[in-house]
């Protein structure tokens, strides 16, 4: 069954070129378009164009269309082309021509756009909450081992002391950062599209306040055209969020990646949460690390696949956005599940708290003992270049006793205020 079926049959070949992964994708989306369903058909009653009885048939119908999916015994055969024919025809086989009218004053078009922002709503609140509970996990692993002095590196080569109350809540305030997009994304998915029809509204005298009511969205995308123009749009904002995290956990997990290493031996991990070698026995590999590296680093090129495939599309609508849906929904799934594997293995994190015992890291303190001259009274420049001296001629003596007092420094972590940020978020 097809929406828009005219009596004729396609192609086998075209069928399955123009359905693609619709079916299996729209799984995903099948509960949002029961709730806009409902909230449609109720508009429908309001307006007359559906008698009560009707009304509450249809409703009635939605409701066990929609406990069936969460249930997970909805499916959409081969037979249907997507959610929306195999909803409607459901309807129909229940109601009769009750059933067919509740595609009055509507298009697939708005159907699929308001059942993804409703799904995108959903998932960003779904994001931005795994992201508090991984901020939350690491803003407490930083109070615990605040007081670990770890090596700070720049271009790879030791630089200064930094400390794991340093490290942990670094990652911790970088996702407020991500947060803020993805908060973004939501204000944009938060507008309801229902009633663009087609793209260019509707005769029927509908009622959007409504149905923007009823879904519970924050208001209209009210130009038709504009809310028409949204497919595609939206999901990309989606995507700058969920890339912005996906940046912030690959950088993360190549940090792990390179403090388990036998090089480094920073942190380490139980033997559950690694893999081992089929011919080296002594491997604990950071597997779990590596696949959220590569897979946060594909998440990166989400935004640019989308824009890709919106580039130089007119407006209106567009067969091209369909796919759209191939590259957004795995996306959300892939975030969500690094968010929650990555918190699940840091609460087993186990830090060596003896790494500066280690004399190759003595040149770490090199600033600090400069700086110390500097606040005895001799020119920083002079300093500089007597420090410089000591150094090439093996006389540095470090001095380890180091005080950091200034905001966001390790002696000074504001872990506080750091929860303070994400918790005005919320």
């Amino acid at each position: 069954m097809k929406l828009w079926d005219k009596g004729f049959s396609t192609d086998k070949k075209i069928d399955y070129f123009t359905v693609g992964n619709d079916r299996a994708l729209d799984l995903h989306l099948a509960k949002y378009d029961v709730i806009a369903s409902k909230a449609h058909a109720k508009m429908l009653g309001k307006i007359g164009l559906l008698t009560p009885d009707e009304t509450n048939s249809l409703v009635k119908e939605l409701d066990l269309i929609g406990a069936s999916i969460e249930k997970g015994t909805f499916t959409i055969e081969a037979t249907f082309e997507d959610m929306h024919s195999k909803i409607e025809y459901i309807l129909v086989e229940k109601l009769g021509d009750t059933g067919k009218k509740i595609h009055t004053a509507r298009s697939r078009n708005d159907q699929v756009l308001v059942a993804m922002h409703l799904y995108l709503k959903h998932e960003l609140a779904e994001i931005k909450s795994e992201t508090k509970i991984l901020f939350d996990l690491l803003l407490n692993l930083a109070d615990k081992y605040k007081s670990i002095l770890l090596p700070g590196y720049t271009h790879l080569q030791i630089a200064m002391p930094s400390s794991f109350g340093l490290w942990f809540s670094a990652y911790a305030e970088s996702l407020i950062d991500d947060v803020y997009f993805i908060d973004a994304a939501y204000k944009i998915a938060d507008q309801n599209p229902l009633g663009s029809a087609a793209g260019y509204g509707s005769s029927f005298p509908i009622d959007r306040a409504f149905t923007t009511k009823e879904m519970h969205f924050a208001t209209q995308k009210f130009n038709v055209v504009a809310a028409q123009m949204s497919r595609g749009k939206v999901e990309k904002a989606a995507a700058f969020g969920i890339s912005s995290i996906a940046s912030t956990l690959s950088k993360m997990a190549m940090d792990i990646c390179l403090y388990m290493s036998q090089n480094f031996n920073f942190i380490s991990f139980p033997d559950e949460l690694t893999t081992g070698s089929s011919i080296m026995p002594h491997k604990k590999n950071p597997d779990v690390f590596e696949l959220i590296r590569g897979k946060c680093n594909r998440l990166q090129a989400v935004p640019n696949q989308l824009t890709l495939i919106l580039t130089n599309l007119p407006s209106g609508y567009h067969r091209d956005l369909q796919l759209v849906k191939e590259v957004i929904v795995p996306a959300i799934q892939d975030i969500k599940a690094c968010l929650e594997i990555l918190t699940f293995s840091l609460k087993e994190i186990r830090v060596n708290e003896t790494i500066l015992e280690d004399p190759k890291y003595d040149y770490l303190f090199s600033v600090d003992t400069l700086n110390e001259l500097v606040l005895g009274g001799i020119p920083f420049r002079d300093a500089y270049k007597q420090m410089g001296a000591e150094i090439h001629e093996g006389r540095f003596i470090p001095k380890r006793d180091i005080k950091h007092t200034h905001e966001g420094s390790l002696g000074n972590l504001c872990l506080h205020e750091i929860r303070k940020k994400m918790e005005l978020i919320y």
